[in-house]
This record gives structure tokens, C-alpha cells and sequence, in this order.
């Protein structure tokens, strides 16, 4: 797909002639050298319910019992000792009862504690996971399972994986950003490509003044800035038309071509001030704000409007996060950080009309041991923890899936992290084992060999 600003750079090129600055035959054959945009859109598999993903994922160990999944039998059992199952049933813990009381929200009445009041609002758009499943218990591995399919080797990002399939709805802005103002575990791996073509890798965006390094015009000449890129790209396009497969080089192209274009219409989407009073006091925002969770969640909104792929919303860094081993009380600053942000996102994309093909993930990498661990903490717990999907086809009201009475392990519906990406993938039209690439011999996936699509949670 060619773009308009692709033509003009063309048509300043063809100028050159006149001026004798390059031989008609010469710039013929480079202009005939140029070559189709690797992130043009796709159809997938059969028809989607969704267009697009904003993948919230908070980082550290969200405790699933302290926010999404009551247990009231370990609020009667603290203090008490036993072995906790779900593959730790050689450990012995004290158990700890959760620290906030839960109460039914929404029409549905889906019970959520009071750590989020404002999302609790919206669980009738919300389709709950309290049976989700991993397989590693340490932060690094665990947030590159949830990224990558894999816990253990590096493997291309979920968002990657969506640019791959479907490249973009928008050649002015990449079909894959990352809204990452601190890094968390597994660092840039939750927005690489890996093995696929290097143009499917995520934008990382910091907010503040500069969210985006380096992307204002270097020179304000008129037309000055058109003719040295519309140069370059004819020349390194001749250049790739002799070097068929290389990727890297390919996406280097592509890279220049989406930064011309960035410079007006990403500029734009960040500049969240031409929203109105109403909207930014949606997110729990005031104007001038352009590094709080709530900037990052309206630049979402606007770049999902804006026709981008996939949105990661990053919360917390590999530092400062949700990984309370100390005391579990601070799990009430992080939830008031974030819990209007999303609360109004959800609202937002709805007014908008959008939430019907926007599919929103709010996710962490495990949840946390019934057991006390430090002083008055819960340890890393992998055998069962709480997700959700709101929008882009789901079943809005539902509580899928359960734990046993002091949220351990996974006694009902098991949600395993491949099931959790088939699922993503088949709301978005895809049939996650045929959505492959050919690396090394061999076909990869994100699901690896594995995954379910769990159709009762599909609208």
C-alpha cells in the first residue's frame, strides 16, 4: 500500500530530472525499485470479532483472592497452617486472609473486592478468568509465557504476532505499540518480533515531553525533509531488490517510511490535551498529565481510533510493581493508580461505540500464595490466578472458572496461558494452529502445540 506522501516524495524526485541531478534512465530504474508495504492489511482466517487489542498487563503478581476471586473460607482460615496445593503441597504456610472485602458489582453481580470499586462497575463488560494457569513461578519466565507462549525460550511477542497476521489499518502509525514507561520483567521481549520479519516489532512509548525519541522534523524547509527520504527510499529499495528476504533490512526501509509519516499523526495522538474536561476527568486524569497510568490508557483509546493493531498498556516496572512479598497492603496504591484509568477506558471505547470490535486484556504474569510469605505478604503463585477479556466478541457478566476454597489451584475450567492466546487469537480470526511462520525448519506458533479456544466465554 502506498501511501500519498509516498507519491509527492516521488513526484520531487521526478523534478530532480530537469536539474540534471540524476539521468532520466537512472532514476526510472530506481523509482521502479520501490516495493509493497510488508504491513498492508490482511484478512484472517474467517470473521473477526475484533479489529484490534489493548492488552493491559500489570506487572509483579497481581493476588487474585485480594481482588477477583473471594474466598470466604480464607478469611475463616487465618492464621491457620497447611499445605498448599496446585503442585507446592510440600509447603507449608500460614495462611492470610485477603485484606478487603468484596462486593457484587454491575447487573451481573460479579463479586469484586474493594480494592477496585470503579471496575467493579463495569463487570457487565467483563468477562472474568478466576482459572488461569501458568507454569513458572519466577517473574522473568512467567511474564515471557504470557507474552510469548513460551516460559523458557524466546519467542516472538502476542503483539507481534497480531501485525503478522493482520498488518495495520493505519501506514502513518506502526501496526504495534507498547506503552512502556518503565521496563518490566522479560524487558523489550514482551514487544519483540524474535524470529518474525523485524517491522512486527513494538513501538515502545515513555510518555512525558518526548514520548517518542527523536520523532520531531529535524528541519522545517519546506519539502527539504521529502526529497532526502524520497532519495533514500528508491535507493535502499534498489538496494533490497538484490537482497530478497532480508527482513532487517526490509523493516529498516519500512521504519523510515512510518517515521515521516509519525512525525504529524503520532504527534497528534499523543496530545491528549484536545480531549475534552469530561473525558480526561474519565480517566482520572488533569490536564497537561502525560505520564500517568491514565495518559497511557487514553493514548490507547486513541490510537485504537487511530487504527493501530495492538496496544500494550504497561503497569509497573521490574522494580516497582505489584510483587508484595512485604506487606500486602500496598496492593491498595497500585489498584487506586489504576483502577479508574481502565474503569474509564472501558467506558470510553463504549460511549464510542468501539468496545464492540476493541478486544481490552487485563492480565499479570501469576497470582499470589493464600499463604503469608515475608512478613505480612503472599508469595509467587503460578497454579492459579485471574484474568479478563472485555469487548471484541466476549461474553460480558461472566465468571468463568473457579479455585478451591482458598484459592490454591484450579478446580474448574482450567485456563491455560495457551488457551488464554487461542482464545485472543480466534476473537481476532484466527485459527491459532494455522497462524504460523517457518523458522528453523520447523512451523512456530504462538500457542506452540497446544491451546484451546474456550467457546463459552464467546458472545
Amino acid at each position: 500500500m502506498n501511501s500519498p506522501h509516498s507519491f509527492r516524495r516521488r513526484e520531487v524526485l521526478r523534478s530532480m530530472v530537469g536539474g540534471s541531478l540524476l539521468m532520466p534512465g537512472v532514476l526510472s530504474e530506481l523509482l521502479a525499485a520501490g516495493s509493497a508495504d510488508p504491513l498492508a492489511p490482511k484478512r484472517p482466517h474467517f470473521p473477526a470479532k475484533a479489529k484490534r487489542v489493548i492488552f493491559i498487563f500489570c506487572n509483579g503478581g497481581v493476588s487474585h483472592m485480594d481482588t477477583f476471586d473471594p474466598k470466604p473460607a480464607l478469611f475463616a482460615a487465618d492464621g491457620k497452617t497447611m499445605g498448599l496445593g496446585g503442585g507446592l503441597s510440600n509447603q507449608q504456610r500460614v495462611l492470610l486472609k485477603p485484606g478487603w472485602k468484596f462486593r457484587p458489582g454491575g447487573q451481573c453481580g460479579t463479586m469484586v473486592s474493594d480494592l477496585f470499586p470503579k471496575l467493579r462497575d463495569m463487570m457487565d463488560d467483563i468477562c472474568l478468568i478466576r482459572s488461569m494457569k501458568g507454569d513458572d513461578n519466577e517473574h522473568a519466565n512467567a511474564t515471557l509465557g504470557m507474552h510469548t507462549g513460551s516460559f523458557f525460550f524466546s519467542r516472538p511477542s502476542i503483539g507481534s504476532w497480531v501485525s503478522y497476521g493482520l498488518g495495520t489499518m493505519n501506514s502513518n502509525l506502526p501496526s504495534f505499540v507498547a506503552l512502556a514507561p518503565q521496563m518490566p520483567y522479560a524487558g523489550t521481549q514482551i514487544f519483540n518480533n524474535d524470529f518474525l520479519p523485524a517491522y512486527h516489532q513494538g513501538v515502545r512509548v515513555v510518555g512525558g515531553k518526548e514520548p517518542i525519541a527523536d520523532l520531531d522534523r529535524r528541519t522545517r524547509q519546506k519539502g527539504q525533509q521529502e526529497l532526502e527520504l524520497g532519495l533514500a527510499d528508491v535507493l535502499n529499495n534498489k538496494h533490497l531488490s538484490t537482497r530478497a528476504g532480508d527482513s532487517d533490512l526490509s523493516a529498516r526501509i519500512r521504519t523510515f517510511e512510518t517515521a515521516f509519516h509519525m512525525q504529524t499523526e503520532a504527534q497528534e495522538a499523543f496530545d491528549v490535551n484536545k480531549e475534552s474536561d469530561a473525558t480526561l476527568s474519565m480517566y482520572g486524569m488533569k490536564r497537561g498529565d502525560n505520564e500517568s497510568f491514565g495518559w497511557q490508557c487514553i493514548v490507547a483509546r486513541r490510537l485504537a481510533e487511530r487504527g493501530v493493531r495492538f496496544i500494550e498498556v504497561v503497569d509497573g516496572s521490574s522494580s516497582k510493581n505489584w510483587d508484595d512479598h512485604a506487606d500486602m497492603a500496598k496492593h491498595a496504591d497500585h489498584a487506586k493508580r489504576i483502577d479508574q484509568p481502565i474503569a474509564g477506558l472501558l467506558r470510553d471505547l463504549k460511549e464510542r461505540s468501539m468496545l464492540n470490535d476493541t478486544l481490552v486484556v487485563w492480565t499479570t504474569e501469576f497470582g499470589r500464595t493464600p499463604g503469608v510469605d515475608g512478613t505480612k505478604g503472599r508469595g509467587h503463585h503460578s497454579a492459579c490466578f485471574s484474568s479478563w477479556l472485555a469487548g471484541g466478541g466476549v461474553k460480558g457478566g461472566l465468571a468463568y472458572g473457579a479455585t478451591d476454597e482458598i484459592a490454591s489451584t484450579v478446580v474448574e475450567n482450567k485456563v491455560h496461558v495457551h488457551d488464554f492466546h487461542a482464545t485472543i487469537l480466534h476473537l481476532l480470526g484466527f485459527d491459532h494452529t494455522k497462524l504460523t511462520y517457518r523458522h528453523g525448519g520447523r512451523d512456530y506458533r504462538l500457542t506452540d502445540v497446544f491451546g484451546n479456544v474456550i467457546s463459552e466465554m464467546l458472545a
